[in-house]
């Protein structure tokens, strides 16, 4: 069926809040925009004068489509290579959606996304569309065709399993800029004791190569563990250079909204590492280094303005 004016209009105006939820539950840009085209078509498909209420039944439509990229994500995930993170987005990105409130800009930080992996696909659902949309009780049970009741017990058990593992304390950017700057001082000190102060005890360091880059199949745990590979890290070298082919240069920047450096060679975004700062020190860094889960964030950088790098390390 053909889509009338009004009906693409509708459609458009809803893209972006779809394009946020899509994106939250499968921490990934790529089959973020692959879920809304879905929902696209299937609504070009719709008898849509029938439709009272567009913007449920797209939510609904989308949110059954990701249900089911999240089954099947569990089963790719068992033959990925190496630790699997979410796709970065650098600030300005619109598919991190709305950040008025605590809860929305923690449902989307890197962390969270993270810790998001270990909910079933209904927690999911009713912990992205409650957090960080405000989606009622009544209207999530509707999409997921279960009772209200049950959708409340779900949430509360959601919200439970990602405060457990959630240690990260809003900053403001100011303060975190002045971390990532210590981070990086004490990093290209060639001394770990710099970077232990500056560490949880149980800090932990996390990588995702996806079988194209380099990167350790387990986290280093532990301050003293993180501090060394952090200073190697930093440490120039040449076999560095040719490993990632020239001089990269370290920038400060934000990755879902969370103090993150950026590290750019030649225009292309090579690496984002996401820091997870608490008010005892640095907890986690997760740094995403596979080229598939880079390329938005490549785009990204190239059309915006990112000041002068803080490092040229290598």
């Amino acid at each position: 069926m053909a889509l009338t004016m009004n009906d693409m209009d509708r459609f458009e105006a809803s893209m972006p809040r779809l394009k946020a939820i899509a994106y939250r539950l499968l921490g990934s840009a790529t089959d973020a925009e692959d879920a809304v085209q879905d929902t696209y078509l299937r609504w070009q498909a719709a008898d849509t004068g029938r439709i009272e209420v567009p913007e449920a039944w797209l939510t609904k439509v989308l949110t059954n489509l990701c249900l089911n990229q999240l089954t099947s994500a569990r089963a790719r995930r068992e033959t990925y290579v190496g630790q699997w993170l979410p796709e970065p987005l650098l600030t300005g990105d619109p598919m991190l959606g709305p950040a008025d409130t605590a809860e929305q800009r923690e449902s989307v930080s890197y962390a969270v996304l993270t810790l998001m992996e270990r909910l079933s696909p209904n927690e999911r659902v009713v912990y992205v569309l409650r957090e960080a949309f405000d989606y009622p009780h009544r209207r999530i049970a509707e999409i997921l065709d279960i009772t209200e009741a049950s959708c409340q017990q779900i949430f509360h058990r959601a919200r439970k399993h990602v405060a457990e593992g959630r240690t990260r304390t809003e900053i403001d950017e100011a303060a975190a800029g002045r971390i990532v700057a210590e981070f990086l001082t004490a990093a290209t000190s060639g001394r770990t004791e710099p970077l232990v102060r500056l560490l949880t005890d149980d800090a932990v360091s996390i990588g995702d190569g996806g079988g194209k880059v380099p990167a350790r199949a387990t986290p280093f745990e532990g301050a003293p563990a993180v501090a060394r590979f952090m200073r190697g890290m930093f440490t120039p070298g040449k076999a560095k250079r040719a490993l990632v082919g020239g001089s990269p240069s370290v920038y400060a920047a934000t990755a879902n909204n969370t103090p993150a450096l950026v590290v750019v060679l030649d225009g292309r975004v090579i690496a984002v590492m996401c820091l997870e700062i608490t008010a005892d020190g640095i907890a986690a860094f997760r740094s995403q280094v596979n080229p598939d889960k880079l390329e938005r964030a490549t785009r990204q950088w190239a059309a915006t303005d990112h000041g002068e790098p803080l490092l040229i390390p290598f």
